[in-house]
């Protein structure tokens, strides 16, 4: 059975990090782009990170540079969300999702490129 499962959201207050996890059964990761995403309320579904499999590139969204990193540990066939100096705009329910295909930079944002997803974790950022 496949499916990704999120982990690791919780409330922190503006400044402080969290580590969000995305486990992979079913299928093995490394041979899937992985993406995050998260939704706010009211707000459309939003590329956050994505790790290329193909190529090993990744790509972000410009209001997360040089906050969030991603990266894989392919013997847990888990991705991990690092994510530092973490600001109230960065609440929201957080999805990983999973592709077979290649994604590039200009489409790695089209939630229709992924073949599976997750349920979501929960990112709170509040004092």
């Amino acid at each position: 059975q496949v499916q990704l499962v999120e982990s690791g959201g919780g409330l922190v207050q503006p400044g402080g990090s969290l580590r969000l996890s995305c486990a992979a059964s079913g299928f093995t990761s490394s041979r899937h782009s992985i993406a995050w995403f998260r939704q706010a309320p009211g707000k459309e579904l939003e590329g956050v990170f994505c790790s290329n499999h193909v190529v090993g590139s990744t790509y972000y969204a410009d209001s997360v540079k040089g906050r969030f990193s991603i990266s894989r540990d392919n013997a847990k066939n888990t991705v991990y969300l690092q994510m530092n100096n973490l600001k109230p705009e960065d609440t929201g329910l957080y999805y990983c999702a999973a592709s077979s295909n290649r994604v590039y930079s200009y489409t790695w944002t089209d939630t229709r490129n992924y073949n599976y997803w997750g349920q979501g974790t929960q990112v709170t950022v509040s004092s």
